[in-house]
């Protein structure tokens, strides 16, 4: 399939050599010495001379690494929903996004546990332009979304990746996609109707819901009780409120990776979701016009992730501070309050109303907009 190798990760063929080139640099090396603290060196070169395609990999070496990230940072790892699906299947998980790496890591942890297909996960192009990042994603079975392209150039790019979502899921191999580009930044989650209509190029003839359909799209939602990142994402929610182009600066995600993986999390619960069958087919036959059937989708999307959310005390405690009442105080202890009063001390400038804001609104709009789906749903 060589239309795809300019996004594709590394054929099972590849992975040994590859792993061979990569052994001796730094970041490899420090990845092993975390996950494999008590091996010696040569037990630690067998492990890796013992990978032969992406699945030993991932299950012998980042699959390790995952779980030494859950011992160090987290108090817990659950997960909800993943028994309701079938061994031997291929989804489409369509999730919620707060971390660049982890999410993603997470998600195959809950789908290995449960002994189901794991994801090939898309990964932005911007976040690997090193070369061993781009090796590393690509050996985790990671394809690449490209970025910064004219508009010409984005249209190409996006049939081709909808063509290879199509090939994956054909091959029964599970997908795992964010909900929109990029992390979301203010905990309010929504999916983007783009996301979807990228996922439907490759439908030829076929209508928008029927093919979509096709794909066994199930909302996923990750969340987690404290964001080890969340004081990175302040400045550019600053920005974005006063319409200003926010610019990285250098190295911006390669930080917020590094803080993700190794800042205390707290709990983590990953929920998986479904979608009636029958809505794809109200849709179809309803008189919307394919956009306006896009955004429908989209939102049915949202309430799922709403719905199987777990909010956690940090939640709780930001809603009723941002909003000054007790309402949730029946959710959250005197401890819980204080713990998350004193985060927003050593993280917030105490002098910025926007920042307050916008940190609190990170962690109560999961709560705002659990709220607002019951409330459309009555």
């Amino acid at each position: 399939m060589s239309q795809f190798d300019s996004i594709r990760p590394y054929y099972d063929t590849e992975v040994h050599e590859i792993l061979q080139e990569f052994y001796k640099h730094p970041m490899f090396q420090a990845l092993l010495q975390f996950t494999f603290p008590d091996k010696k060196e040569e037990e630690i070169k067998n492990i890796v001379e013992s990978c032969h395609s992406i699945y030993d990999f991932q299950t012998r070496i980042i699959y390790q690494s995952i779980q030494r990230v859950m011992e160090k940072s987290t108090d817990g790892f659950s997960t909800s929903g993943f028994d309701d699906l079938e061994r031997n299947k291929a989804y489409f998980f369509l999730s919620n996004h707060r971390d660049i790496i982890l999410d993603t890591s997470f998600i195959n942890v809950a789908l290995f546990d449960h002994d189901l297909v794991m994801t090939a996960s898309a990964i932005g192009d911007n976040l690997v332009k090193k070369s061993f990042l781009l090796a590393l994603a690509r050996l985790n079975r990671s394809f690449l979304v490209q970025r910064s392209l004219s508009p010409r150039e984005m249209l190409v790019s996006s049939k081709k990746l909808s063509e290879y979502l199509a090939y994956l899921l054909d091959q029964n191999q599970s997908i795992w996609m964010a909900q929109r580009e990029g992390r979301t930044k203010d905990g309010s989650d929504k999916t983007q109707q783009g996301v979807l209509k990228m996922a439907a190029m490759a439908r030829g003839d076929v209508p928008a819901m029927t093919y979509l359909k096709r794909l066994n799209i199930r909302p996923v939602a990750i969340s987690y009780e404290f964001d080890p990142t969340d004081i990175l994402k302040v400045p550019e929610l600053i920005a974005k409120s006063e319409d200003l182009t926010y610019v990285k600066s250098n190295n911006e995600d390669f930080n917020s990776i590094m803080r993700g993986a190794l800042g205390n999390k707290k709990r983590i619960h990953i929920a998986a979701g479904k979608l009636d069958p029958e809505l794809f087919d109200k849709l179809e036959a309803s008189d919307l016009s394919d956009n306006d059937k896009l955004q429908e989708l989209a939102k049915q999307i949202d309430r799922e992730i709403y719905r199987i959310y777990k909010l956690w005390p940090s939640n709780y405690v930001a809603y009723d501070l941002y909003h000054k009442t007790t309402d949730f105080a029946h959710t959250y202890t005197d401890r819980d309050k204080r713990n998350f009063e004193r985060r927003i001390e050593r993280r917030v400038n105490p002098d910025s109303a926007i920042a307050l804001e916008s940190f609190l609104l990170m962690y109560a709009n999961p709560v705002i907009n659990k709220l607002k789906s019951l409330e459309s749903a009555k």
